[in-house]
């Protein structure tokens, strides 16, 4: 083979190589969807079984929800990824449903189907920072790219045990991560030792962040259903929308992210440490 043949021949496969790697990374890019929606559910030992089971049911209707599934028709990719993800203390996360595509019926109902198929399990502590971590985390790992990088967090105390949630916040805030949050002001479960007056405001003032970020407090049990199929219609329509303005005049408001007094965020760590010496509950 002469020189010029044997360089024309190099170039070829360069080229063949060059054009399967280009290929290849197409094919491993992230799948575009409107929104990346970690649910982050509390499962401390503060909850009951039968609440856990209700939070469970909740979001399962929520996602199966006309409303909902009308909100992610209605996106610009009609699709949205979710998974749900239970937490307690530091260490304690456990993904329920990994990254999932829903874009239709037939895909919420699957994933209502792996909430429904093995009862949840209760750990110690409360940390919140632990789970908006593990939540970030998660987003890294998705293989999808929204418009939109959402953790919903839901929980009936404050942080007692991680890093300061307020400092955890800010920090996913700046990766332009969005913390939306579902304070749980029922009084339910091991209750008593570590509750807080006023969780709605610690939320509201230590735990969402980011454009649009909101919660909802719910004050009873029943009203949960409710509050997580507003949650997600909310969250896939946007402040701006028709959808949100529909929602506020049918429900009572929204709270907004810095609105009020600020309340303590280290309230949680500070009864920790005065009532260390009682039974963990949490």
């Amino acid at each position: 083979m002469s020189a010029f043949a044997f360089a024309r021949h190099l170039f070829s496969v360069g080229a063949a190589l060059a054009l399967m790697l280009w290929l290849t990374q197409i094919s491993a890019a992230d799948e575009p969807v409107d929104i990346e929606l970690v649910l982050a559910v509390d499962v401390s030992l503060s909850m009951s079984p039968d609440e856990l089971e209700i939070q469970r049911r909740g979001y399962a209707a929520a996602l199966t929800h006309d409303h909902v599934l009308q909100a992610i028709a209605e996106g610009a990719h009609g699709k949205i990824a979710v998974t749900y993800v239970e937490w307690a203390g530091t260490t304690s996360q456990h993904v329920i449903v990994p990254w999932t595509v829903i874009a239709s019926r037939a895909d919420a109902e699957r994933v209502a189907e792996q909430l429904s198929a093995h009862p949840p399990n209760s750990a110690r502590r409360t940390s919140i920072s632990g789970a908006l971590e593990f939540g970030s985390d998660l987003f890294a790992e998705s293989g999808f790219q929204g418009a939109k990088r959402v953790i919903d967090i839901s929980g009936d105390g404050p942080n007692n045990q991680g890093a300061p949630v307020d400092i955890t916040r800010d920090s996913l805030v700046k990766q332009g991560i969005i913390i939306n949050g579902l304070p749980l002001m029922t009084r339910g479960g091991f209750t008593g030792s570590y509750d807080v007056n006023n969780l709605d405001r610690y939320y509201s003032d230590c735990v969402i962040g980011g454009p649009g970020s909101f919660m909802i407090p719910v004050n009873d049990w029943t009203q949960f259903p409710e509050a997580i199929r507003r949650k997600l219609v909310l969250e896939l329509a946007g402040p701006a929308s028709p959808q949100w303005a529909a929602e506020e005049a049918a429900h009572p408001p929204v709270v907004l992210a810095q609105e009020g007094p600020p309340a303590d965020c280290l309230v949680g760590e500070k009864m920790w440490r005065d009532r260390s010496w009682m039974f963990d509950s949490r």
